[in-house]
């Protein structure tokens, strides 16, 4: 199930679910629905305007909206208003952990860093691969990376919609995208194991960890807390549509993504080969910590879907398109003041 939060031409907002390519505003048909003598339960009339409500609810009002989608499909003459031509965040993040799931992403974007601001480094790693087939020891990630699923807090106020504009931070020259799928946390969970834990996901977005590349090089090699405060928490970027996660878990191993920069295809990946699966990297963030609803959980790049990766930078004015297959798509543009 596609959900969106709308605005409509009154102005007020509402969640839509996408029927037959259509979007269905639920509130004024809840209206209708009421009209025509039928009940509503009122965690159904919270979800009508509510993203996170309604991945709550959901098991205990499927059938209500099963049959209000029902409804609609029996009366093609009911008066739908218009929805306004406006993306908007489907929810307000209450927090952000932001992971890293592939070790083709981590070399990958590794050695691209080296590469822009080491570049004698670069030398030595290039004819170390030439002589023996492999990447170099020093490219792999630390031991950690295996052993659990790692992440850093990022800045769950600085969220931009889709369509909207993305300030350029203008301490950096090297800004960057980065493709990741955003885990929405729909039931409060605890000490979960990853059994437990991937039921607590209720719906998944697209997410763009916007990233400044030259300053991550120097808090990784300056700052004592590491490349992830002012390198990363300038700006992300959230689809409008999430699906739920009945229909889209079951293949999120098995989806392919590409990146637009001004309409020219720059970047392609697959969501295959994670190092941990969905299940422990939700209940390793719920390690001694209590996780709620509205809570965003990061995969981190799939491989591939960085600039750092294939040497290609970001500029001012660009307009950066993700789409993933089965979720749809995200587009911001770059400007600077």
């Amino acid at each position: 199930m596609q959900l969106k939060k709308v605005r409509l031409e009154d102005g007020t907002t509402t969640i839509a679910i996408c029927r037959n390519n259509q979007w269905i505003p639920l509130s004024p048909v809840l209206h209708q629905y009421q009209a025509a003598g039928n009940s509503i339960s009122k965690k159904m009339q919270e979800a009508a305007t509510d993203l996170i409500l309604l991945l709550m609810h959901r098991p205990e009002i499927e059938m209500e909206i099963q049959a209000i989608l029902k409804f609609v499909q029996d009366h093609p003459s009911l008066s739908m208003p218009a929805i306004r031509p406006e993306a908007l965040l489907p929810f307000n993040p209450l927090s952000f952990r932001d992971f890293m799931l592939w070790e083709k992403h981590y070399m990958q974007s590794k050695l691209g860093l080296v590469r822009q601001f080491k570049p004698a480094a670069a030398r030595m790693l290039t004819f170390y691969q030439k002589l023996t087939g492999k990447p170099h020891p020093s490219l792999k990630p630390p031991k950690m990376f295996y052993e659990v699923p790692v992440y850093y807090m990022g800045n769950h106020i600085q969220f931009y919609a889709d369509g909207a504009e993305v300030r350029w931070p203008s301490y950096s020259q090297f800004v960057d995208y980065e493709l990741e799928l955003a885990l929405i946390i729909a039931h409060p969970i605890y000490n979960a194991t990853p059994e437990e834990a991937v039921k607590a996901i209720g719906g998944v977005a697209i997410l763009n960890d916007f990233s400044a590349r030259d300053t991550q090089v120097k808090e990784f090699f300056e700052s004592p807390f590491g490349p992830v405060v002012k390198a990363k928490n300038f700006g992300s970027s959230l689809s409008s549509v999430v699906v739920t996660a009945d229909e889209i878990l079951p293949r999120l191993e098995s989806l392919s993504a590409r990146v637009y920069v001004n309409g020219v295809l720059w970047s392609e990946g697959e969501t295959t080969g994670m190092a941990h699966s969905l299940g422990e990297v939700v209940a390793y963030a719920t390690l001694e910590e209590r996780l709620i609803p509205g809570e965003v959980l990061g995969t981190g790049t799939l491989p591939g879907c960085a600039g750092v990766e294939i040497g290609r930078w970001l500029r001012p004015g660009d307009v950066v398109r993700l789409e993933v297959d089965g979720i749809g798509t995200l587009e911001n543009r770059l400007v600077k003041d």
